[in-house]
């Protein structure tokens, strides 16, 4: 059996299925809010969104694990590391991010000049993320 892409599908999947739990916890908290207010609705979906985006670190890391395996200059082993912990990463970011952006939601339907100001803590969680993302580009 050839093992050379686990390390990239590992990247890809562990950030798709984060990104799927994210988007779940903070989906289920839109709808709630969207149940109790007749407008700003657009908030809240694109807030419960937000913590889509590490799949597309999983995908970028995937492709370029990919190439560095496919050149030799990266090993199936070491790429297996490097797929776990960056995609444990993109996991913990997104369910971690998708229970901010639920608390973001609440706050904006009791207070919607806050829905701007809630972003900040969206915006440190992902960045967490994108440090994985550089840092397994880093290292290949």
């Amino acid at each position: 059996m050839d093992y050379n892409m686990v390390g990239p599908a590992i990247s890809l999947g562990l950030s798709c299925m984060g990104c799927c739990v994210g988007c779940w916890i903070a989906g289920s908290a839109a709808h709630a809010a969207m149940s109790r207010t007749e407008e700003g609705h657009g908030k809240f979906i694109g807030m419960s969104a937000a913590p889509s985006s590490q799949s597309i670190y999983g995908f970028l890391l995937m492709l370029q694990m990919k190439r560095a395996i496919l050149a030799g200059t990266l090993s199936p082993e070491s790429a297996i590391a490097i797929g776990l912990f960056s995609g444990g990463a993109f996991v913990f970011s997104s369910i971690y991010q998708g229970k901010v952006c639920a608390t973001g939601i609440q706050a904006t339907l009791r207070q919607p000049s806050v829905y701007g100001k809630c972003f900040a803590a969206i915006g440190i969680i992902e960045s967490f993320a994108l440090f994985a993302f550089v840092f397994a580009l880093l290292i290949m």
